[in-house]
């Protein structure tokens, strides 16, 4: 049986690879999401339609926030493969640092959205 420095190795890629799954998923909502709001307009304009209401031909507010929900998808599975092959990278080389700095911005960021909310 060969002498083996790490025996949670497979695990600790096997739990990246995960991780990293967990991102591609988050990302791939983010962008169904993304074109369920970009189509929200033209189910308004139909539903005007139907009415009898006259309806203008410009892309509104719902399909600026699904161009932007979609962009945010495709950079949410971008940063997951970022951050999955820079742990990978730590993994092989038994150099592994948290990502404290990032959850630490991402929580103070979350924290300012929250506090702000509560005054609107």
């Amino acid at each position: 049986m060969p002498d083996n420095p790490n025996p949670n190795r497979a695990r600790d890629h096997l739990a990246n690879e995960r991780t990293f799954l967990a991102w591609v998923r988050t990302g791939i909502a983010t962008i169904i999401f993304g074109f369920a709001i970009g189509r929200f307009s033209i189910a308004l304009r139909e539903l005007l339609q139907l009415e009898g209401r006259a309806s203008t031909p410009t892309y509104g507010v719902t399909a600026w926030f699904g161009v932007i929900s979609i962009a945010g998808g495709v950079l949410l599975i971008l940063a997951g493969l970022a951050r999955y092959r820079k742990t990978r990278l730590q993994l092989d080389t038994d150099s592994f640092e948290p990502a404290g700095l990032v959850i630490d911005i991402v929580s103070y960021l979350l924290g300012c959205l929250e506090w702000r909310s509560r005054d609107i």
